[in-house]
């Protein structure tokens, strides 16, 4: 599986770098030292901690487009992403929100990072910003005009969102891996620090038939151990900020904490397979 590769294990954690406002956006202070600054405390806190990845989000610049970003945001995230790449080790992930893909893949491929996340790759979602849609032909088509090897993780019936068709679950995971060709999926809860369920992510575990599942909100080190029963990895935030919330910076501490609790529910669930294993060569 490629996210040994990429990650060195085949159950990777990857915490998320939320960006202060950038350029254009409503909040934006007109400091971006301070946004880069900001960017690499957190990176830092995040390697030190032991997670396995980072992803870079333009998460305070809300009220989002739907779409196409202004460029200064482009240029400010590439700029980040690139200093990020030269201070840690660690696989980088980008997503321009609220769904601009396009620009995502550029900033990945110039910057060589390694995945993008696209909250909408296929099918028509409505949203706060209005109805999106996904564009995974013009995505796929792009990725091959840059002759690019940026992996593509995608969401299933995103956060802050609802489907203009029937929900239903092992169809949509389904059409976004055969038909938009995401190489992972993530799957979430209703929203920001919400978790999916179980139930669901057995069924999109089960639907996905060996692409990778990621959960995609609402981890933490109580509830991780129930959840990586049925995924292949997690992406976190908000849990592993100071008090929990997701507007404070990272707290190394309660990454290591969040990491350890996620390192003991992968090993107790790759245990059953390897007494198994043992039992059928003795």
């Amino acid at each position: 599986m490629y996210l040994e590769q990429i990650f060195k294990t085949p159950n990777p954690i990857i915490g998320v770098v939320h960006l202060l406002p950038l350029p254009t956006s409503p909040r934006w202070g007109g400091n971006l030292k301070a946004v880069i600054d900001r960017a690499e405390q957190e990176a830092t806190a995040l390697a030190s901690g032991g997670v396995d990845g980072i992803i870079v989000e333009n998460f305070f610049d809300a009220p989002f487009t739907k779409d196409q970003v202004d460029p200064a945001i482009v240029s400010a995230m590439t700029l980040i992403v690139n200093r990020l790449m030269n201070m840690v080790t660690l696989p980088i992930g980008i997503n321009v929100l609220r769904n601009d893909a396009r620009s995502a893949l550029a900033i990945a491929t110039c910057t060589r990072a390694h995945f993008i996340r696209v909250n909408v790759l296929t099918g028509v979602m409505a949203t706060d910003q209005g109805l999106i849609e996904g564009q995974a032909h013009e995505l796929l088509r792009y990725r091959r005009e840059l002759g690019s090897d940026v992996k593509i993780f995608a969401d299933v019936l995103v956060k802050h969102a609802r489907p203009l068709s029937s929900p239903n679950l092992t169809v949509a995971v389904q059409d976004t891996i055969e038909r938009g060709l995401a190489d992972a999926i993530i799957l979430s809860g209703w929203a920001t620090g919400s978790p999916p369920s179980l139930e669901d992510l057995e069924l999109a575990s089960a639907a996905a038939n060996g692409t990778p599942v990621f959960i995609g909100s609402g981890a933490n080190w109580e509830n991780i151990h129930t959840l990586m029963r049925a995924a292949d990895g997690v992406i976190t935030s908000s849990s592993l900020k100071r008090h929990g919330r997701r507007d404070q910076p990272i707290d190394p501490i309660r990454v290591s904490r969040f990491v350890e609790a996620t390192r003991r529910s992968c090993a107790a669930k790759a245990e059953p397979q390897s007494v198994s294993s043992v039992s059928l060569h003795s």
